[in-house]
């Protein structure tokens, strides 16, 4: 019996190789960005289906899996209108055109009757109109349901990201995995220190990826300013931003800030790359995070390619994607939980 996965919002493949580093078979990724095609096709080899989800129906999904496959449903929605820093102005949030796209996955899995599923998000959803719903629809359907947040420490991924992670069977009670790591032992260092020394604004010559972006002068003497695991209140004052002698500013004392080597880096966003938007000085060279540092903080496989040599090349684009995407590591732990369910049932990859 044929075990076999479809990744729903999956851009460039973070649940999708997660799944596959698994050892699950992943036949098919959905999403609407079509910068995401190249590299998700490319290192995964399965098929992306460039399409909005709003317009995919159940019958085009359950012609992809074989007719007798043990059927399992991924997917993250868009997370922007969840995110700690847009809760606050939930009445726009709730315009956002992407707020209720978890209703559209939701819609998907009773079209589709998945016997799994796995959704994962911010934690903030679970605070929604759209995430008491979507609990609904998996109730009516027969899921079992387990939930919770996810420290990406626990299972070896460094990065203060916190996560939810969402879990339901149709077989049964499932769970996630527990933690695989001490949080105590997962350092930076290890998924960075062995790149090639790079200067602001340089291009490693062997890794294309391996390339950050300039500093002004000014941010250029603040960096060199910094100390690993300090603030901008180390800087001399004539280094400081306007902004943070005022009050309201005193408490953002993570930007401008270097990581430091024997400590978890920060949460990767669309804009690592950026010395001023949050802790991602490299924690001894004068600059911000490549995008392979940022791709490896968030455990993309060294050799991932996120480069299409058809297309120009977009840093923000590429940042973008490595911002957006699932964690490789989390999608794994997603799907050991899932492989470790399936064998409780008897039923084997």
């Amino acid at each position: 019996m044929p075990v076999q996965v479809v990744d729903l919002f999956c851009g460039v493949g973070g649940l999708t190789r997660g799944l596959l580093d698994a050892e699950l078979d992943v036949i098919a990724g959905f999403d609407i960005d079509p910068t995401c095609q190249f590299t998700y096709e490319y290192n995964n080899h399965v098929d992306y289906h460039l399409r909005n989800i709003r317009d995919v129906n159940g019958d085009e999904i359950n012609a992809l899996y074989d007719q007798d496959a043990v059927k399992i449903l991924v997917g993250c929605a868009p997370c922007q209108p969840f995110s700690q820093m847009r809760f606050k102005l939930r009445d726009a949030n709730e315009r956002d055109e992407k707020y209720d796209l978890l209703l559209e996955f939701g819609r998907l899995i009773e079209e589709v009757q998945p016997t799994i599923i796995s959704m994962e998000n911010v934690p903030k959803i679970r605070e929604t109109d759209v995430y008491n719903t979507f609990l609904e629809i998996l109730s009516r359907n027969g899921y079992h349901v387990s939930s919770q947040v996810v420290y990406c420490p626990n299972y070896g991924i460094p990065q203060t990201r916190r996560r939810f992670v969402l879990v339901a069977s149709l077989l049964g009670q499932i769970n996630i995995v527990p933690p695989t790591h001490n949080p105590q032992d997962v350092h930076v260092r290890d998924f960075i220190e062995n790149l090639p020394e790079l200067a602001a604004g340089a291009v490693d010559p062997d890794d294309p990826m391996h390339r950050s972006a300039a500093l002004t002068d000014r941010n250029l003497r603040r960096i060199r300013a910094s100390v690993p695991g300090g603030t901008w209140r180390d800087w001399p004052e004539n280094l400081r931003c306007a902004c943070h002698r005022r009050d309201s500013g005193q408490t953002y004392s993570s930007v401008y800030g270097r990581m430091t080597w024997e400590q978890i880096g920060p949460t990767i966003t669309t804009q690592f790359f950026s010395y001023g938007t949050g802790r991602y000085g490299h924690p001894e060279q004068d600059r911000a995070l490549s995008l392979r540092e940022g791709a490896l903080l968030q455990t993309f496989p060294r050799n991932y390619n996120f480069i299409n040599p058809e297309q120009p090349f977009i840093f923000g684009d590429i940042a973008r994607h490595i911002g957006n995407a699932v964690p490789v590591r989390l999608g794994e732990i997603i799907g050991i939980s899932i492989i470790n369910h399936l064998h409780e049932n008897d039923i084997e990859i």
